[in-house]
């Protein structure tokens, strides 16, 4: 879905309006999340958002991933598969599988880290330990009770914020953010923005750390467009963000065209932006979630240069030392409880 513009506006007559919805949404949401989730016997670590969207979760997962190998962990990553076919629980197979099976995301980070789709997560766990998994990293997943989770990292895009701060569909908040807050065990805010500043202060008071990071681009995507006019196409959370990027690294962006978040691409849309990318000879870029869509698909023309990102952390000794903190804990709780 594209996402709703009265949402980050301060006050609006539609978000006022739909406000018992929220109300309610809320209520079942906060009772939901107060159940007591399945342990799967080893830690389990969750990258997740207060508010529906995207934020920046997928590169969270993949600097994760690099800091549990960097401490001799072997992790697995665990999606529900959003926008695939595919109930699982399946071990993601970039030669198999499209993200019409299951989904972008996963498709994309299987490149870096072994990834289990599986609607029930409990059987995604066991996918996921029977293949040798020391830890499992959620992707999203934050508000489901059905796994127990031994940390949750939320992820907040520090420009965007949290918006009007109300509940679905009056707002983006999946659900109140007093619940949300309680389960929380550190915030990454990604970007140099002060949105979220308000949320990282209650999270303070908790004794909950905050932890700023930024997506830094990948420099051979830059030199590889450099000097040429692009045409840059997303459909993701927030397409501003990443034609915002692309003009920071000195890129000429001569055409935009945003999408909602995890659109699946016509072969007639496809060959629209094409069409009108070689009239105006112009180069078609587009993010990495947004070429795992494409991949596999007839009609996909080629020559559509992805912009790949890393997200860094300006103080990576604290996310190690969280990290590893909470590995302990999680081990000497389960061994405390034999």
């Amino acid at each position: 879905m594209r996402e709703p513009a009265f949402w980050y506006r301060p006050r609006s007559f539609k978000s006022h309006a739909l406000r018992p919805l929220g109300l309610l949404y809320g209520a079942i949401t906060e009772r939901r999340m107060l159940r007591q989730g399945f342990d799967a016997g080893i830690p389990v670590i969750c990258v997740g958002n207060y508010h529906v969207g995207g934020a920046g979760k997928t590169p969270t997962v993949l600097a994760l991933t690099k800091l549990l190998r960097e401490l001799g962990e072997t992790p697995v990553v665990l999606s529900r598969g959003y926008g695939g076919r595919l109930k699982g629980p399946v071990m993601v197979d970039r030669e198999r599988h499209t993200a019409s099976d299951i989904g972008d995301e996963p498709l994309m980070m299987v490149r870096d880290v072994p990834v289990v789709v599986a609607h029930d997560r409990l059987e995604g766990v066991a996918l996921a330990k029977s293949r040798g998994a020391t830890v499992i990293l959620m992707d999203d997943g934050f508000q489901n009770p059905r796994l127990l989770k031994d940390a949750s990292l939320i992820v907040i895009d520090s420009e965007r914020g949290l918006g009007n701060g109300k509940v679905f569909p009056a707002g983006p908040l999946r659900a109140p953010l007093k619940a949300q807050l309680a389960r929380t065990d550190a915030l990454v805010l990604i970007g140099n923005g002060h949105a979220a500043n308000d949320v990282a202060a209650e999270l303070a008071k908790r004794n909950k750390p905050e932890l700023r990071a930024r997506l830094k681009p990948d420099a051979a995507s830059v030199a590889q467009l450099l000097g040429k006019r692009v045409f840059a196409f997303a459909g993701i959370g927030d397409p501003a963000r990443f034609f915002r990027s692309l003009r920071a690294c000195g890129i000429e962006v001569a055409r935009t065209r945003p999408f909602a978040d995890h659109h699946m691409f016509s072969q007639n849309e496809i060959a629209a932006l094409a069409a009108e990318a070689q009239r105006e000879q112009l180069t078609l870029v587009t993010t990495e979630k947004d070429l795992a869509r494409l991949r596999g698909r007839e009609g996909v023309p080629g020559g559509i240069v992805p912009f790949a990102v890393q997200l860094e952390f300006d103080d990576p000794a604290a996310l190690r030392q969280l990290i590893s903190d909470h590995l302990y804990k999680a081990r000497e709780r389960r061994f405390a409880s034999r």
